[in-house]
């Protein structure tokens, strides 16, 4: 067989790296020959549809084996139709606005008419779907059972987060970016109330503040909460190095890879029972609290913050077994070469 990084040109198709996305580019990089396509948005305000957009796709997949992409999106959708008009293979990794509408929380693609056929379609019709949980399979199979897929859980290099040499605070972090739709979906207004209750213990709200929900949060906090805006991946790994406690008190949640990299580095999780997809993340290495529940969640992150030594090293551990990158790129260089080479 020839080798295949000079063989096989893979297209990644993109509207932004984020770590995990930015994971398996690197991942197909190593093993493959791919090109990238950055598409931020067909639509272009009072103009309509950008045609240089769509042709910058047809081109790539043109010249390419497989097109590959994050989410069952606008991209993915025209991405699937090139594929089968040009009879290119086609691989979308989904699992989480993409699979689901919560109404609660006016959450997810499938809200909308165009936003349920559009995912139909390409959960039908691509080569391959590969959910990033079981959880999301469910979401997917909930959808149509006309598909093709794999499951492919989600991975952190815990090589890069071992907690070598570092003493754990009282210290409980939650990561993500703050906007109006995170403070409720991510539970952030649980996370800086419950530090009212614990004011010897330091909490840090860690990521990018995208609007003015911040003021909103920092208005209700107590003196015992950091805000740390942006941070770089070093300086991040740092915090899941020093914190005793990582919450993830979602209302919804793909996966968490936040999560499994605290957990990598020790941290007891404590998290929403609401955001199903959490218990294959964390099993019995955590603590449970229901969505919104503050006195529960209080309860929880004490208990977590006095918990064993042991426990943060048995978080540790079942990300090694189980959520580690190699892994991933193992059963993802599996689902790539079965489409390459099936006679299907």
């Amino acid at each position: 067989m020839p080798c295949a990084k000079e063989t096989i040109k893979i297209l990644f198709v993109y509207s932004a790296l984020s770590s995990f996305i930015r994971t398996d580019l690197e991942i197909l990089q190593k093993h493959f020959n791919v090109k990238t396509v950055k598409i931020e948005v067909f639509f272009v305000p009072r103009k309509g549809r950008n045609p240089l957009e769509f042709l910058r796709l047809l081109k790539g997949i043109l010249l390419a084996d497989i097109a590959f992409t994050w989410f069952a999106d606008v991209n993915a959708f025209f991405m699937v139709l090139f594929c089968k008009f040009l009879r290119k293979k086609s691989v979308i990794v989904v699992g989480g606005y993409d699979v689901v509408y919560i109404p609660e929380i006016d959450y997810g693609i499938l809200r909308s008419s165009f936003g349920r056929v559009r995912a139909r379609f390409i959960f039908e019709h691509a080569t391959r779907i590969l959910p990033f949980s079981y959880h999301a399979k469910d979401m997917v199979l909930g959808i149509t059972k006309k598909v093709n897929f794999r499951v492919i859980q989600l991975s952190c290099d815990v090589k890069k987060l071992k907690p070598f040499h570092v003493k754990k605070e009282n210290l409980a972090i939650t990561v993500c970016y703050i906007d109006k739709d995170n403070v409720v979906r991510k539970g952030l207004k649980t996370f800086v109330e419950s530090a009212k209750s614990l004011p010897q213990t330091k909490f840090a709200l860690i990521g990018s503040h995208e609007d003015d929900a911040v003021n909103y949060l920092k208005k209700t906090s107590a003196p015992n909460v950091e805000f740390t805006g942006y941070v770089s991946n070093e300086v991040l790994h740092r915090w899941y190095q020093k914190a005793k406690v990582y919450c993830q008190l979602s209302y919804e949640e793909g996966f968490g890879v936040a999560l499994i990299e605290a957990m990598a580095c020790g941290c007891v999780p404590v998290v929403s029972l609401k955001a199903r997809a959490l218990r294959e993340t964390v099993g019995k290495h955590g603590f449970y609290v229901p969505y919104g529940d503050v006195e529960a969640t209080v309860k929880a992150i004490k208990e977590a913050l006095s918990a064993p030594r042991e426990m943060g090293l048995t978080a540790k551990e079942r990300v090694e077994n189980l959520f580690a990158v190699e892994r991933r790129e193992k059963e993802l260089l599996r689902a790539i070469n079965d489409i390459l080479y099936s006679r299907k």
